[in-house]
This record gives C-alpha cells, sequence and structure tokens, in this order.
C-alpha cells in the first residue's frame, strides 16, 4: 500500500513574533497556512483544509481577521485550487481530519462537499458550545456545514492499517489532534498547532494564548517521544520547514 504526503500551500499569515512566541519581540514573521494531501491507495484525504473563500475579498469576514494578521491569501491559494493544481477534484476527498477548528485549519471544509469529517470529541463540542467556542475563537460557519462528522475519543486508526494515525494533541485548543503517518521507510508527524515553530519542539515559549498550556506542553512531550522513536516531526506553521518540503513526501 503506498502512502504519500503532498505539502499544499494555502496562503499566509503574518504577525509579529510574539503573537506566536512569549517572550518574544514583534518582528513580523510570515506563517505558511498549509493543507495536507495525504494519499492511501486509492483513498484521498487532507489533514486540515486552510482558510474560507470569503477571505479572499473584502468583506467582514477578512476585516476580522486582519485585525490580528496581514492576510496573504487569494483565490489561487484556497485548498480547492491547490488540488487542482495536483489533479485532484475537491469532490473526490474522501476524509478531511481536522488538527481543530481554528479558521486556518478548518475554513475550506466548504469546498469539499463529499469529506467525512473527523475531529475528536472534545473539540467537536467545544465547537458548539458558546462560551467555549467564544474563547477558542472559533466560527461555527467555518465547519457547520452538513458534512458526516465522525467524532473520536483519543488515538483512531483511520484505515485500521497504522499507516494513517490520529493522535490527541490537546491544550492549544480542547481537542487539539496531530497525525502520524507511516511512509515506506520513515514516519512523519504532523504536529499542526501544537507546536508552531522547530523551536517550539525544542523548548522554546508557546505561545501567550491557547486553551491549557500546561497541557499543550504534554503534547509536545508526547510528540517528542515520537521524535525519539525515530519519526520526523513537521511542525505547524514554521516557515523554514514549510519552504524545505518537497513536492511530496514518499
Amino acid at each position: 500500500m503506498d502512502v504519500t504526503i503532498e505539502p499544499l500551500s494555502c496562503g499566509t499569515l503574518t504577525a509579529g513574533r510574539s503573537m506566536f512566541e512569549r517572550g518574544a519581540d514583534d518582528t513580523p514573521v510570515e506563517l505558511p497556512v498549509p493543507s495536507w494531501l495525504i494519499r492511501h491507495g486509492d483513498d484521498l484525504m487532507l489533514f486540515d483544509c486552510a482558510m474560507h473563500t470569503a477571505l479572499t475579498t473584502a468583506g467582514p469576514a477578512r476585516e476580522e481577521v486582519e485585525l490580528f494578521f496581514g492576510l496573504g491569501v487569494s483565490a489561487d491559494d484556497m485548498v480547492a485550487s491547490r488540488l487542482r493544481d495536483r489533479d485532484v477534484d475537491p469532490a473526490d476527498i474522501d476524509i478531511v481530519i481536522l488538527s481543530h477548528l481554528h479558521f486556518d485549519h478548518a475554513g475550506g471544509l466548504a469546498q469539499l462537499p463529499n469529506a467525512r469529517v473527523l475531529v475528536q470529541r472534545d473539540e467537536w463540542a467545544a465547537g458548539f458550545d458558546a462560551d467555549l467556542a467564544a474563547a477558542n475563537s472559533f466560527d461555527p460557519t467555518d465547519y457547520d456545514l452538513g458534512h458526516e462528522v465522525v467524532t473520536l475519543d483519543g488515538e483512531h486508526d483511520v484505515f485500521g492499517d497504522g499507516r494513517v494515525v490520529c493522535i490527541p494533541t490537546p491544550g492549544h485548543t480542547p481537542g487539539h489532534q496531530s497525525l502520524r503517518v507511516r511512509l515506506a521507510d520513515r514516519e512523519i508527524a504532523l504536529c499542526a498547532d501544537c507546536a508552531y515553530f522547530a523551536e517550539t519542539l525544542d523548548g522554546a515559549s508557546l505561545p501567550p494564548f491557547g486553551h491549557d498550556a500546561a497541557r499543550q506542553a504534554q503534547s509536545i512531550d508526547r510528540l517528542r517521544a515520537l521524535r525519539a522513536g525515530g519519526a520526523t516531526l513537521i511542525p505547524g506553521h514554521d516557515p523554514g520547514v514549510f519552504s524545505s518540503l518537497p513536492a511530496r513526501l514518499t
């Protein structure tokens, strides 16, 4: 069974580094917003799906994001466009695994009409709890779209063969998850926002915001344990790491 990962570049968010790392200065940093196309034999799936089409044009949605970030996104950066660049019809995506419900990870869901969504139960519940949704900056218009949703309780082997496994890494949000993918001769762990940068995985400060910093630190320890076991960890928004990736990881 061939399993591959293709990083999709779906725009950028820019802000002072202090927004992403407590105690850092305000030097601007431009973060890539990725989605990850995973081919498992004939199965097509995404880990995260980037941003909503509403952010490509002037309007209330874009204005709200621009209160906090410089937004670098166009129609070409939408996940549907990036999939077509890879000769994939967005309607053919079978599964979307959401690391969490923030706008730059779940906002592209509307472009994937036939996907089944896999999300941790705690995350999905928080997305429909008014207080938790507000505290975590969740917007139901990103994810409450009528898709079939499978809520997960902890670790989940997506295909039952150990090749694609959801790993709970809560803290950044109530039910954040990462993804372990076993390729032909190596293991990759996509960390999403459990760790923005490679430095975060090596002890750099966490962001000044988040649901539960202590749990996030424990989740980073879990990812480090995967690395100690031979896995390559790919942080969620590290510009240097993302720019160095090949078009396809095999």
